[in-house]
């Protein structure tokens, strides 16, 4: 029996040593389990946190991609707006630069007339400083030429640019005539000879009367103040005309004015003898003024 007993003891023995060893083994296994465990759960806890971060980021980093391409789609709207109203601003620079180049043109064009002008004013105002010169020169000749009758009803002036020698009617005719009398025929002469020498100087003679209707007794031809005025003018050109020096009748207006044009508005004989008379008005040709303004 007790040898029986004895292997069952040593097996036992051997088995609780097998056991021990296992329950240790087993021991050891469940703390590393639980090692490992918890190792996992704090690497999951880690996984989880990092990806929740991971996520935010994401989702934070496709927000600001969203607002970033939102932000460029208006950077390029607004740059578009810009190009066109770069493009707006550069048409308009140009229409303003073709603007400038045709004021610039017609500023030239201008100028050019103007500089034109001035230089045609220039001759203008030379040729008229020269036409006063030759007035007055004329008018110096003409009183020198009849200076013997300038106290005898002539009387010489320069006006406008005209000389105007004036003759009474008592220098020259009888009352109502037109015939000339010596005292004028020799005045007239005097004039004629000095229109010959100067062929430059239109003349015309105007014959005036006073207001007093015109009356003879005997028929005339001549009807009223209107025809006396012509007969006197006509008068006068015969006679410088036939005077023995050569004068081209061209240069010749006569003109009847008749009453129409005193001197002396007055009622009185003294203003009525003043209106009787006859002007010869010298005009020196001014064919190198018209020149100038047909050219202009």
């Amino acid at each position: 029996m007790k040898k029986q007993i004895t292997p069952l003891i040593d097996d036992t023995t051997i088995r609780g040593r097998a056991f021990r060893t296992l329950t240790t083994q087993y021991n050891q296994v469940e703390a590393q389990y639980e090692l490992i465990y918890k190792n996992f759960e704090r690497l999951k806890k880690e996984h989880d946190d990092q990806e929740k971060k991971i996520s935010n980021k994401l989702f934070n980093t496709q927000d600001d991609l969203l607002k970033k391409e939102d932000d460029l789609k208006k950077l390029e709207a607004s740059l578009t707006d810009q190009k066109n109203k770069l493009e707006t601003l550069k048409r308009d620079l140009d229409n303003k630069d073709i603007d400038l180049k045709t004021k610039d043109f017609e500023l030239k064009k201008q100028s050019n007339l103007i500089e034109e002008k001035n230089k045609k004013l220039q001759e203008l105002t030379a040729i008229l400083t020269k036409k006063d010169s030759v007035t007055k020169a004329l008018k110096d000749k003409v009183s020198n030429a009849l200076t013997g009758f300038i106290n005898d009803g002539l009387t010489v002036e320069m006006k406008n640019g005209k000389i105007y020698v004036s003759l009474d009617e008592k220098l020259l005719f009888k009352s109502a005539k037109w015939e000339v009398d010596a005292r004028g025929k020799e005045a007239l002469k005097k004039l004629a000879l000095l229109l010959s020498q100067n062929t430059d100087i239109n003349v015309m003679i105007e014959g005036h009367t006073d207001n007093v209707p015109y009356s003879s007794k005997v028929n005339t031809g001549v009807e009223d103040n209107w025809d006396l005025s012509v007969k006197r003018a006509t008068s006068i050109v015969k006679i410088l005309l036939n005077s023995g020096v050569s004068i081209d009748p061209k240069r010749i207006i006569p003109a009847g004015r008749s009453e129409f044009v005193p001197v002396d508005f007055g009622k009185t004989p003294e203003a009525r003898q003043k209106n009787r008379r006859i002007e010869v008005i010298l005009t020196p040709k001014l064919d190198e003024l018209f020149k100038v303004l047909e050219t202009n």
